[in-house]
């Protein structure tokens, strides 16, 4: 039989049972939330005395953080300048800030700079700030502004994307106060302007966003939560103390974007109005986006903004439209997501497949048509390729040459395919494409290799950039893990000339030639770092150590030719070795 102890219901089984029967009446249109994971942090900093929070580490400079978006972003220049520029400031200015706050002091109402990003629907919004993050290596959440309402309902409010940053963080509070929010559509929830009087739910969202946009605190406890007054209860009951854990909105940086068709009229319509001077020559020489380059606040607050939610935002980043040109690009960089997805997809049947230029051009004419910027190319793809995704995993075919032919003819081309499996004209197109393939590639990591030798601190020499090439040609890597990958083999390398050392007594340094040569076998899996290691022990030890005997020499430098050709190498050596008898130099081959 069972003690009144053992019958008592936890918290825990509490809340998994609240869950059940709100789910059942609700749906998943619930949430409840659970602050447990930040109560033991918050309990240790009750604990001690207040201490000034410290910035996350950042030592990023404008440009550095351009050059790293250059490699995944075409076009966009200007909206990467301005986001790359204003997000190194806020973040570079809380590291001073914190360094030094007696040459600042507390600030009353510090501007922070939150950042409007306009521009049609496409073009590489989310795409940049999620990029933008990752590198910084701050935590980011995304909302939609047409979810929120002033006071929350079923679905949430503004300050649940405050609590799903702290989540983000995996509960560190500290992190989340320097964190990212990104709300996109907010051009949605601009009031109508052809509503008469005012449109309370969409001015409302506006109002409820004015707090945390510059600085509040928001309550991890969600108010009315039943799940988190059981919690409180219980901590209370086991500290005898009332806790308050907030998140402070100050150092957070709020991204908001949208399409804001609309705006355009409303900005052209204005420079019109203005008759002579700048209007008259804007008007005759912008159009579409290129307008959105002349916006002025008034321009927002007739779109429907109160001029207080406009005044938060100081920052504004226009992305232009993409052209077709600019979606081929997006389709060639060897970063893309959408080609290395695909060759992934046709990877899992065991079958390589290669796009040519010609095949490129084709799909990115059928995107813009689409009038969907870069969200084109992901259909257009599917499309063109989907009768072959079919049908090929169920034939002997194991390279598959995307040319021009195949997207133009699908049907044609897979049924001569099928008819001819061994088709030699498929296989020398392959072959073509993968040459270019790798030669661009080539091209690619030369013209970038200074950002890319900074950002991998990896010396990327002519050999190096060779392995590289042809390492992505034949794996599913984009160009910044082939380097990476390339970076751990010679650090591999580094740490075998350590392990002879330790074995030996004898420190051998392999020329940069040398571990090029060692880190291609290794990527072609001719040898393994093990296997090295007991090949340089049974190829030099012995004539190492009876040169060392005789000159008392410890550091010996082996090229690539000494591992190709050990014997020769040592005989030369001892030969040196015995030339100091006669007075001659000691030298290294």
């Amino acid at each position: 039989m069972k003690t009144p102890a053992e019958k008592a219901i936890t918290p825990k089984e509490i809340e998994k049972e609240m869950v059940e029967l709100l789910s059942k009446k609700f749906g998943d249109s619930v949430r409840i939330i659970s602050p447990v994971a930040t109560a033991q942090k918050a309990e240790a900093d009750s604990a001690g005395p207040a201490t000034r929070p410290s910035p996350v580490y950042f030592d990023l400079k404008p440009e550095e953080l351009v050059a790293y978006l250059d490699q995944y972003i075409v076009k966009q220049d200007l909206a990467k300048t301005v986001l790359a520029t204003k997000i190194c400031t806020h973040f570079n200015r809380i590291n001073h800030m914190a360094a030094s706050p007696d040459e600042i002091g507390e600030m009353v109402g510090s501007i922070k700079n939150n950042v409007l990003m306009l521009g049609p629907t496409g073009v590489g919004k989310t795409y940049m700030i999620r990029l933008i993050a990752k590198k910084i290596g701050v935590p980011m959440v995304k909302g939609d502004a047409t979810k929120f309402s002033e006071t929350g309902y079923v679905g949430g409010d503004v300050e649940d994307l405050v609590r799903d940053l702290v989540r983000e963080a995996d509960g560190d509070i500290e992190r989340a106060q320097f964190g990212i929010i990104y709300i996109d559509e907010i051009d949605k929830i601009a009031s109508s302007r052809n509503l008469i009087g005012a449109d309370v739910s969409r001015t409302g969202v506006q109002r409820a966003l004015l707090k945390p946009l510059e600085e509040t605190d928001v309550d991890l406890k969600v108010p009315h939560d039943p799940i988190s007054m059981i919690q409180e209860i219980e901590r209370y009951r086991k500290t005898g103390k009332r806790e308050k854990t907030t998140v402070n909105t100050r150092h957070i940086l709020f991204i908001v974007s949208g399409a804001f068709s609309e705006l355009i009229d409303i900005i052209k319509k204005r420079v019109s109005d203005q008759g002579i001077g700048f209007g008259a020559s804007v008007t005759k020489a912008t159009h579409g986006t290129h307008l959105l380059r002349h916006l002025k606040s008034e321009d927002l607050i007739r779109f429907g903004f109160e001029s207080e939610f406009v005044g938060r935002l100081p920052v504004r980043a226009v992305f232009e439209s993409l052209e077709q040109d600019d979606l081929f690009a997006i389709l060639k960089s060897p970063n893309n997501p959408i080609i290395l997805g695909k060759k992934m997809d046709f990877a899992a049947y065991g079958i390589a497949i290669k796009f040519s230029d010609e095949a490129l051009r084709l799909l990115a004419g059928r995107a813009f048509e689409e009038h969907t910027g870069a969200r084109g190319l992901v259909s257009a793809v599917e499309q063109a390729l989907l009768p072959f995704e079919k049908r090929l995993p169920s034939t002997n075919i194991q390279r598959f040459p995307v040319t021009a032919a195949v997207i133009q003819t699908p049907e044609a081309v897979l049924a001569q395919w099928l008819a001819s499996p061994r088709d030699p004209q498929r296989s020398a197109a392959f072959e073509r494409i993968a040459q270019a393939e790798t030669q661009y590639v080539r091209d690619y990591i030369r013209t970038n290799s200074r950002t890319l030798t900074d950002k991998h601190n990896l010396t990327l020499t002519e050999s190096r950039i060779a392995l590289a090439a042809a390492h992505y040609a034949g794996h599913l890597q984009d160009v910044g893990g082939v380097l990476r990958k390339i970076k751990a083999l010679i650090d591999e390398t580094k740490n075998i000339e350590l392990n002879f050392f330790k074995r030996h007594d004898i420190n051998i340094v392999l020329e940069e030639e040398a571990i090029d040569f060692v880190v291609g076998q290794f990527l072609t899996a001719a040898i393994t770092p093990e296997e090295l290691g007991r090949k340089l022990s049974a190829d030099f030890e012995l004539g190492l150590k009876l040169v060392q005997e005789k000159s008392g020499k410890n550091r010996f430098f082996i090229s690539k030719q000494a591992l190709l050709s050990p014997e020769e190498y040592l005989n030369n050596l001892i030969k040196n070795e015995l030339r100091q008898v006669t007075g001659v130099q000691f030298q290294r081959t």
